[in-house]
């Protein structure tokens, strides 16, 4: 079903995830929430779970038990789960004849790329990056075409979508080898679930590395960069604050590249784009100025002492970085508006 009134479901409703869906969800003028379903809290009501949610505006809703039947029969399923569980659920819910956005990293990159990073064996190998009916990967800026016409798309994560975002334009103008990628995200992209490391007398004053050098995103960012797989460092940081996420890469520029011929690859990638902003040159990104938005702001500076560029991006790891991209990569799939339900201006200050 395409247009007005498209019916979805929302699997991982009780997550951060899950929650940011159904908020967009709830002032969406074309979608009707169905099913609002997450296993581990089935019986409990949405309110209980996400606060921001009052009895009139969908709090009082009862999160039942992922039912792949009742599933099936939605125009659009939202899965905001781990990856096994995406990898049990897509496969039958597309069996079953309903289109799937997928926000785990369950087909982002290729079934041996996935045991490699993730330490266990792909259990649905045919929807992987390099299957036979390989989800889409829903950068949507760079993949509107294929995600409209997808049965399943892999939303991107969220330090890949601001990475990503900010160096594809210049893949023609860097050289492959030597990209650099230092970012810093809030602690909602760690999840829901309680982690002695995330307690606030833990985080509040300290910002920390981690997952260095072998994050599972780093393998997703050089299998969709372009640059020919080309390894990247990727070091994400902790920050303390509940949302928001800043990115700054780094990468030499090939010979007789300037920074007109820079600033014109932007423009030409992004200007008409509604979600993604170029700001001018010498402002930077604010990782604030995101809030709550499904929105990128980009800029990118050249050095020319050292041949390189250093291109930043900020987002909302929550928005763009998860379910804003989603609810954009469901518009299109449904025949939408693309920025039905979203908003492209952070929430300041």
């Amino acid at each position: 079903m395409a247009g007005a009134g498209a019916r979805v479901g929302v699997v991982g409703a009780s997550g951060f995830g899950g929650a940011e869906l159904l908020r967009l969800l709830a002032r969406h003028p074309d979608v009707e929430v169905a099913i609002r379903a997450a296993a581990g809290s089935a019986g409990r009501t949405l309110g209980d779970l996400a606060p921001g949610f009052p009895p009139d505006l969908g709090g009082d809703a009862v999160l039942t038990a992922p039912d792949v039947t009742a599933l099936g029969a939605l125009d659009l399923v939202l899965l905001a789960t781990p990856d096994e569980v995406s990898l049990e659920l897509a496969p039958a819910l597309l069996a079953a004849g309903t289109r799937v956005v997928d926000l785990s990293g369950a087909f982002r990159v290729s079934a041996a790329a996935y045991a490699s990073w993730y330490g266990r064996p792909h259990t649905a190998p045919e929807l992987a990056a390099d299957g036979p009916r390989a989800a889409v990967y829903g950068l949507t800026e760079w993949a509107r075409e294929a995600v409209a016409s997808a049965a399943l798309v892999a939303n991107p994560g969220c330090y890949p979508t601001a990475t990503l975002l900010g160096l594809r334009p210049l893949v023609a103008l860097i050289e492959p080898d030597g990209v650099v990628i230092s970012a810093v995200s809030g602690t909602s992209g760690a999840g829901r679930s309680t982690r002695p490391d995330l307690q606030a007398s833990v985080v509040l004053g300290d910002v920390v590395a981690y997952g260095a050098p072998s994050h599972r995103h780093t393998v997703e960012i050089e299998t969709h960069l372009g640059a020919g797989a080309a390894p990247v460092a990727f070091t994400p940081h902790l920050v303390p604050v509940a949302r928001g996420m800043l990115v700054t890469a780094s990468a030499v520029l090939r010979a007789g590249v300037t920074p007109d011929d820079v600033a014109g690859a932007f423009t030409s990638a992004y200007a008409d784009e509604p979600l993604v902003h170029v700001l001018p040159a010498g402002t930077f990104p604010r990782m604030k100025a995101t809030h709550g938005s499904a929105a990128c702001q980009l800029s990118a500076v050249v050095d020319p002492r050292t041949g390189r560029v250093l291109v930043t991006s900020a987002i909302d790891n929550l928005g763009k970085g998860a379910a804003g991209q989603a609810v954009q990569n469901a518009n299109l799939m449904l025949g939408l508006p693309e920025t039905s339900g979203l908003e492209a201006l952070g929430v300041w200050p």
